[in-house]
């Protein structure tokens, strides 16, 4: 009977009942090219960075023509400073935004 699953670099490292040793077994051999994901590709990660700050200026203009106040969706539930950090976490930059595509 499995007693825990923990997660390591590269590894599932399982400890059963009958064993106070953990095994580690490498998720490089569990792994077919099927079943990595497809579609998003290194070139396309600065596009994304370059989606985020496309935003901000939309964000930014909507403000500045007073479309837009700094609360969001219908009940104030996202403030400004929650669309920054999300921009921002995704490579963007809300001061300076870049919207060259690299």
């Amino acid at each position: 009977m499995i007693k825990d699953i923990a997660f390591e670099a590269g590894s599932i490292v399982v400890t059963t009942d009958g064993s106070n040793t953990p095994r580690r077994y490498n998720i490089a051999e569990m792994l077919r090219a099927a079943d990595i994901p497809t579609g998003l590709t290194y070139a396309q990660v600065g596009a994304i960075k370059t989606l985020a700050n496309l935003v901000v200026v939309l964000i930014r203009t909507l403000i500045d023509r007073n479309t837009l106040d700094e609360s969001f969706l219908e009940e104030g539930d996202y403030s400004l400073a929650d669309l920054v950090e999300s921009i921002e976490n995704m490579g963007g930059d809300f001061g300076t935004p870049d919207i060259t595509v690299t």
